[in-house]
């Protein structure tokens, strides 16, 4: 572990300013540093696009401060999630959810769906908190590339394309999230990426009559 000192208030205030003016913020999860943009702000998604190499179609991960704000982003949520949400959040699972008119297009795909987590990483946990709102949540890398474990990556990676970063040492790594989405019938529910929750977790915490699948 790289040694650095926590984060203060004014740290999280820079990092609110610079969202709150169409900036990207690099932050620390529980699995890699991530970027942050306004999710309600267009300008700053595509500069998160563009800065990322990323395709359009790819929808953006986001993160919220707790599963109190899914109801501001989601039109319904699956039964088997609130099982899930019970055991994993907070934590690396990212659930794939249908999302609401109001939700910007450039966040959602084709299908009109989201994907949301609420991050363990307290660092995380407190620049959303003190945000208000959901955040981006897409790994501090372009696409396709490795993934950064330290804020020095990132600096080294991007510079000043980058508005703020807040530095919380070095992260676990390994794994990312696991994506997981639900079927219309709700008993089947589909792992589109398995990360650092496994497949035999998700298993152990869902009834017998869900079907539990890779994609």
């Amino acid at each position: 572990m790289s040694s650095f000192q926590q984060p203060n208030e004014l740290c999280y205030l820079k990092a609110i300013d610079a969202l709150k003016n169409g900036g990207i913020v690099a932050y620390p999860t529980e699995t890699f540093y991530g970027l942050a943009v306004d999710p309600d702000n267009d300008q700053a998604i595509e500069s998160l696009y563009s800065l990322k190499k990323r395709e359009k179609q790819k929808a953006v991960s986001l993160l919220i401060p707790d599963y109190t704000y899914l109801s501001s982003l989601v039109s319904s949520r699956p039964a088997p999630y609130n099982m899930l949400i019970e055991s994993f959040w907070p934590g690396p699972l990212t659930l794939i959810f249908s999302a609401l008119d109001t939700v910007s297009n450039k966040l959602t795909d084709s299908e009109n769906t989201i994907a949301i987590r609420v991050s363990s990483n307290c660092i995380a946990q407190k620049l959303c908190s003190s945000w208000g709102n959901a955040i981006t949540a897409t790994s501090a890398n372009i696409s396709g590339e490795r993934a950064m474990i330290t804020a020095a990556e990132v600096v080294k990676q991007w510079g000043n394309k980058i508005t703020y970063i807040i530095d919380g040492g070095t992260t676990p790594g390994g794994n990312g999230s696991t994506i997981l989405r639900c079927l219309k019938d709700q008993t089947q529910c589909e792992i589109v990426r398995e990360g650092s929750i496994t497949k035999e977790q998700i298993v152990n915490i869902l009834p017998s009559h869900y079907t539990i699948c890779n994609v």
